[in-house]
C-alpha cells in the first residue's frame, strides 16, 4: 500500500486546545488515541485538527503518539495542577532561521526593540503609547493599568481581590481567583506557543518579557488576556464552583472559538513585529542551499515537513 504523506491544517482552521488526563496515548490503527488502561476503553483525538494538547498529571504518550503529533504539527503541553507548563515538545521552534534572525534583529537593537514595544501597548490599550518613554517606563505604565483593571474586574464579579499572587510549585496555596487567572492563562500560553511556532519564530526571543523560555508567549498573550481569558477566570470564581479549573478551561476554549483566536494569533504576532520597520534578512549570497529542497507544504510557514 502506498504511504499518503499527512498534510497539515493551518493553525487558523484548527481547534484551541484540548486537555488529557490519567490515560495512555497511544497509535492505534493509524488514529491517535487514549486508552483506559483499567478498563480497555478508548477515545479518538483528532489529533491534526487541534492547535494543542495539553498532558496533564497521571498521562503517558508513547513515541509513535509523539511522532504523530510532530507531523501534523500539534504541540504538546505538559502541565501541571497549576497550569505550569512543565515540558513541551511536538512542533520544535527553530524551523524557520529567517523568521528566528529577524525576530532576534528586532530583540536586539534598542530603538527597533521600543518600536515593537509601543506598538504592542497600542494593540493591548486602544492608543498610542505615550511619547519620549523609554521601554522601562512603559513597562510600569503597562502594570500600572494591569493591576487597577484587576480591580475594576474583581469590583465588577463582586470577588475579593488581594492582588496577583500565587506559587507555581503548591496550586492549593493561592486563593480561588488566583487559581482561575493561573488556569485561564495557561490556556491562553498553550494556544499562543502553537501559534508563535506556526509562524516560524521562537517563543523565547521576547521584547518586554525577557529571560524566560516563553518570553515572546507573554508578550503576545498579554495583549489579548483581558479581553478574553481573564474575564472568564473572574466570572467563575464569582460562582465558587467545585471544579474551577475545568469550568474555566470550558470557558475559554468557547471563546477561543467564538472569537476566533487562532485566525488573529499569526497575523497579530506579523503585525507586532512589522512595526520594527525592517524586512526579515535575506540569506547571505555565499551560503549553501538545501541539498535536498523542501517539499511545498499547505501548512503553516513554520511547519518542519518530512
Amino acid at each position: 500500500m502506498a504511504f499518503i504523506p499527512l498534510k497539515p491544517i493551518p493553525i487558523k482552521d484548527r481547534n484551541s486546545m484540548i486537555f488529557i488526563g490519567m490515560g495512555r496515548i497511544d497509535v492505534k490503527d493509524n488514529a491517535f488515541v487514549v486508552i483506559d488502561e483499567v478498563n480497555g476503553e478508548r477515545m479518538h483525538i483528532p489529533v491534526g485538527s487541534l492547535a494543542c494538547i495539553m498532558l496533564e498529571p497521571g498521562t503517558r504518550i508513547s513515541h509513535a503518539a509523539v511522532k504523530l503529533a510532530s507531523t501534523t504539527g500539534t504541540l504538546l503541553i505538559w502541565v501541571g495542577e497549576a497550569g505550569v507548563r512543565l515540558y513541551s515538545v511536538g512542533q520544535p521552534g527553530g524551523a524557520r532561521s529567517d523568521r528566528l534572525l529577524y525576530q532576534a534583529k528586532l530583540a536586539l537593537d534598542e530603538d527597533l526593540r521600543l518600536k515593537v514595544v509601543r506598538k504592542m501597548f497600542e494593540l493591548r490599550f486602544g492608543e498610542p503609547a505615550p511619547q519620549k518613554r523609554n521601554v522601562e517606563q512603559l513597562r510600569g505604565i503597562e502594570g500600572a493599568r494591569v493591576r487597577k483593571t484587576y480591580q475594576i474586574l474583581a469590583k465588577q464579579y463582586g470577588v475579593k481581590w488581594h492582588g496577583r499572587n500565587y506559587d507555581h510549585t503548591d496550586w492549593d496555596k493561592g486563593d480561588l481567583i488566583n487559581r482561575c487567572i493561573s488556569a485561564a492563562t495557561s490556556c491562553l500560553y498553550g494556544v499562543t506557543e502553537a501559534a508563535i511556532l506556526a509562524a516560524g519564530y521562537a517563543p523565547a526571543i521576547g521584547f518586554l518579557h525577557t529571560g524566560k523560555p516563553l518570553s515572546f508567549v507573554y508578550d503576545i498573550a498579554d495583549i489579548l488576556k483581558f479581553d478574553t481569558v481573564v474575564p472568564i477566570a473572574f466570572k467563575v470564581a464569582a460562582t465558587n464552583s467545585i471544579a474551577p479549573d475545568r469550568q474555566v478551561r470550558i470557558a475559554c476554549r468557547e471563546k477561543f472559538r467564538t472569537d476566533k483566536i487562532l485566525k488573529r494569533l499569526i497575523p497579530l504576532i506579523e503585525e507586532v513585529l512589522a512595526a520594527g520597520e525592517i524586512s526579515p534578512p535575506l540569506p547571505p549570497t555565499d551560503a549553501q542551499p538545501p541539498a535536498i529542497p523542501e517539499p511545498i507544504s499547505i501548512g503553516d510557514i513554520g511547519h518542519r515537513s518530512q
